[in-house]
């Protein structure tokens, strides 16, 4: 018998899966800059007992983030 991994997923971006949910009042993922946000990912992950994360990367932001689309053309390298 296989043993089953269970990972949690999330992308280094605000939300695009549904296209503007990250304007949602609960919606945190525009915190992915945030350590403490990925910190929180993690420790949510580990009282769910998973696996681990799998952390998505993206070249860019899949929406107009804060009214502007500068962060999906801004270089993230220095």
């Amino acid at each position: 018998m296989k043993q089953m991994q269970i990972y949690a997923f999330d992308m280094n971006c605000v939300g695009h899966i549904n296209h503007g949910m990250w304007t949602h009042p609960r919606d945190v993922s525009s915190r992915y800059t945030d350590l403490d946000y990925w910190v929180d990912l993690a420790r949510t992950a580990e009282r769910g007992k998973l696996d681990g994360i799998f952390l998505a990367d993206i070249l860019g932001v899949y929406d107009v983030y804060k009214g502007s689309p500068a962060p999906s053309f801004r270089s993230t390298t220095r």
